[in-house]
């Protein structure tokens, strides 16, 4: 069986009676016949435009992929930069400088080798200089750990910084810290930021608060953490902050980095009460 194409036809029938005489005309009947559905315009066109569209569409797609992960490359090279730089500048800062007042402390202990009192004076600074350095050394390989970029990584090294230093200048202390944290993951740049100003508070208390005991809080939220480092001492004076010292402008800048909040209020013993919050989502 075969279909005609379509197209307009004249179907012609001529009849011929039982004398067998024929009609003089043809009966002319006219046929269109209608070509399927997949060979019209509108659905060619339909078609051809689809097409086109998944074309563009796929091109868009491949496109946009392939410039999110340069993007992304870049931002890691940047983010690796930055890291480095951040390592370089500590390591100059906080090791140099305690490498060059030992080497400054051993010439002095050279020259006053004669003096047994001045060499042991000396030798003293060159073993807290020593001992300063360590510490300083410990900060900065936890620091550049990945493994330690989670929140209780976070709490447990603040904790222990300020155990140390706080029974080294002979304080009172109470860490209200739940038992267990979470592992919640956090950036890099959220955990320096926050052990920096957690640090800064607590020599804060140790040098300039003149307390006798000092407390150090976890309030754990959903979204965000608050870290409070209070003491019982002599408070803070509003003109302090307005003239930078102790670091507390360091301290609000390092925190609105992160996207987190600096506030020093008053103690409940009357010393200062500082809170640092971070937000939980931001690696």
């Amino acid at each position: 069986m075969t279909f005609a194409s379509p197209d307009n036809y004249k179907f012609h029938v001529r009849a011929c009676n039982e004398d067998g005489k024929w009609s003089e005309s043809d009966a002319v009947f006219a046929v269109h016949v209608l070509p399927p559905f997949w060979r019209t315009w509108p659905f060619i066109t339909a078609s051809a435009i689809f097409l086109l569209g998944m074309i563009v569409a796929s091109v868009y797609f491949i496109s946009t992929q392939r410039l999110h992960r340069q993007l992304e490359g870049l931002r890691q090279q940047e983010a690796l930069e930055k890291e480095r730089a951040r390592i370089a500048r500590d390591l100059h800062d906080q090791l140099g400088a305690n490498l060059t007042q030992v080497a400054l402390l051993g010439e002095m202990a050279e020259t006053d080798k004669d003096s047994p009192t001045e060499v042991e004076a000396h030798a003293k600074q060159i073993s807290q200089t020593a001992r300063e350095t360590t510490h300083a050394l410990d900060e900065i390989v936890w620091t550049v750990n990945p493994s330690n970029d989670t929140l209780d990584g976070l709490i447990n090294y603040v904790c222990k910084y300020a155990q140390e230093f706080l029974a080294m200048a002979d304080l009172r202390y109470r860490l209200e810290v739940p038992s267990q944290l979470p592992a919640t993951p956090i950036s890099p740049e959220l955990r320096h930021n926050v052990f920096l100003a957690a640090k800064e508070s607590v020599n804060n208390v140790v040098k300039h608060a003149r307390a006798t005991s000092a407390w150090l809080r976890l309030q754990l939220e959903p979204h965000q953490f608050t870290l409070e480092i209070e003491d019982n001492g002599r408070g803070i004076a509003p003109a302090d902050e307005k003239k930078g010292r102790s670091g507390l402008r360091n301290m609000r800048k390092r925190m609105e980095d992160i996207g987190g909040k600096f506030e020093m209020t008053v103690g409940a013993e009357g010393g200062t009460k500082v809170r640092l919050t971070a937000p939980l989502n931001s690696r």
